[in-house]
């Protein structure tokens, strides 16, 4: 992961930070406080599977869940850096970082196209 893609990798880390900062919050709120303690009435099977088959929804999901793998990747690589003081394996940490968000991203895709 050379110095050409540099830009790539900062644009995906800034794009996963701001969805993370964002929808995060609201995901949680959701799913983990005000459907499980009554303060929403929580959605039915129909009603989600609906939801999700609609591709719209596909998409932000796949926002959701793609761009902060990138963000994560981008800040994993730097705490190696830093906490283990390999700088000699720059290019491997890089690599692996990088290669385990694309191999989330399309594993993402590739669940959300099956969807039925």
């Amino acid at each position: 992961m050379g110095k050409d893609f540099t830009p790539l990798w900062w644009m995906l880390f800034g794009a996963g930070g701001t969805v993370a900062a964002l929808l995060f919050p609201v995901h949680i709120d959701l799913t983990g406080l005000a459907f499980p303690l009554g303060w929403l009435a929580a959605p039915s099977y129909e009603s989600l599977h609906a939801l999700v088959t609609h591709p719209v929804t596909r998409l932000y999901l796949f926002v959701f869940i793609s761009l902060p793998l990138f963000h994560w990747a981008h800040r994993f690589r730097y705490a190696i850096y830093d906490l283990f003081q390999v700088k000699h394996l720059t290019g491997r940490i890089a690599f692996l970082c990088y290669a385990t968000a694309i191999v989330g991203t399309i594993a993402a895709a590739y669940t959300l196209w099956n969807i039925a």
